[in-house]
């Protein structure tokens, strides 16, 4: 946990991924998070399998919520939205991640929280954006992806799209793009001393991460296909390749030098001048190469070569990694009933930052009456905000 965003105090009223990784990254950055979640559910990623050993807690949500805090509390009612408004004052945003409408329906449209507090700014992730003829259509990973053409482009020519293993939408179109947003209107009401409403898309985002491909729509460009594309197995130098044991290997030789480098390696120089061909014998000719070695052999074979090759890992592989382990990627956590569980760090390093402890993922409506008396509630106004199932 850094402290490049001390001071920084986030209500987060979002569930499940895109929402969770945007604030435990803010977190991470020393950012205040304040998970707001109603009483009777809160945070859905809270209660899904698998769980924790020995526990009924999600690991999912586990790895989703570090350096956060969590408070119960009964949007819908009055009483819930008085504490809310009062909660205001003293936080910097809002991010929330309900359908267009949601917020505006529970009093707390960004025109209401302009009024209350001038400075504060809301950050919305939704998956087609607060207006358009899709904006309140239901959609998950999958579909904002297929209707962006990525999922099409994914997979070999003739088979059908094949989905990626990591969320491409939720975590790069709506959680990376939402902290990239409120960021930007963070410094920039140092200068206006305003806030400004945040209106981040996951469907804009996979789109916008098809910049070089729309590009070469835009060319002409015939590969623009299934599994034809210069970046998606179209080239020979740039595939996955079967070893001798059934496992692959990735090849990145795009640059020529790189290419060169993997014909002379494997002491094929004829293969040089069909770095980007089409031809079928050539591509049969460096799969017979691949073919000639376990993946294991390849590494070590490889080791000390610079020509863009590396096996392609399982998770649990991946994890043991030298180079993952050395970045610091994993860090261990302490469970008072599951042990010691291991999550993902933080992937951003600061060279002049020192690295504080972090927080557990907060229990369902841990911090409610600590973040209520640090905000000034006396402790007979958190009695009778629980007597009426205000908060919990």
């Amino acid at each position: 946990m850094y402290k490049l965003l001390t001071g920084m105090k986030i209500l987060d009223l979002t569930r499940l991924l895109p929402g969770g990784y945007a604030t435990q990254l803010l977190g991470d950055l020393g950012a205040e998070v304040l998970k707001v979640e109603d009483p009777w559910q809160g945070d859905y990623m809270r209660w899904m399998e698998p769980y924790l050993p020995g526990t009924q807690e999600s690991a999912l949500y586990f790895g989703l919520n570090r350096n956060k805090k969590s408070l119960k509390l009964n949007l819908k009612s009055s009483e819930g939205r008085e504490v809310f408004f009062k909660l205001l004052k003293s936080y910097d945003v809002v991010l929330e991640g309900f359908r267009p409408g949601v917020m505006e329906n529970l009093g707390l449209g960004y025109e209401v929280l302009q009024a209350a507090n001038p400075r504060v700014i809301l950050c919305s992730i939704s998956g087609y954006g607060q207006d358009g003829p899709y904006r309140l259509r239901s959609g998950h990973d999958i579909n904002y992806t297929a209707i962006a053409g990525a999922l099409g482009l994914a997979g070999v020519p003739g088979g059908q799209p094949v989905l990626p293993a990591v969320q491409v939408a939720d975590l790069g179109g709506g959680a990376l793009l939402a902290v990239a947003g409120l960021l930007a209107a963070y410094i920039a009401r140092e200068r206006t001393g305003l806030g400004e409403n945040v209106d981040v898309s996951m469907l804009d985002g996979v789109v916008s991460w098809m910049a070089m491909l729309y590009t070469q729509l835009a060319a002409g460009d015939p590969t623009l296909k299934r599994g034809e594309g210069r970046l998606s197995g179209g080239d020979i130098c740039y595939r996955v390749y079967a070893a001798k044991d059934g496992r692959y290997m990735s090849l990145g030789a795009l640059e020529p030098k790189f290419w060169q480098a993997f014909c002379q390696t494997v002491g094929r120089e004829e293969l040089i001048s069909h770095q980007f061909s089409r031809d079928p014998g050539a591509l049969a000719e460096v799969e017979s190469i691949f073919k000639q070695r376990t993946q294991a052999e390849w590494v070590e074979f490889l080791k000390d070569k610079d020509l863009c090759c590396e096996p392609i890992l399982e998770p649990f592989e991946a994890k043991e990694h030298p180079q993952v382990r050395h970045r610091s990627l994993f860090r261990s956590l302490s469970h008072p009933q599951a042990g010691r569980v291991e999550v993902i760090g933080n992937p951003l390093k600061f060279g002049q930052e020192e690295v504080g402890p972090d927080r557990l993922p907060p229990g369902f409506g841990e911090h409610t009456e600590e973040v209520l008396e640090e905000e000034g509630f006396s402790a007979e106004e958190v009695a009778r905000l629980k007597e009426r199932k205000i908060i919990e």
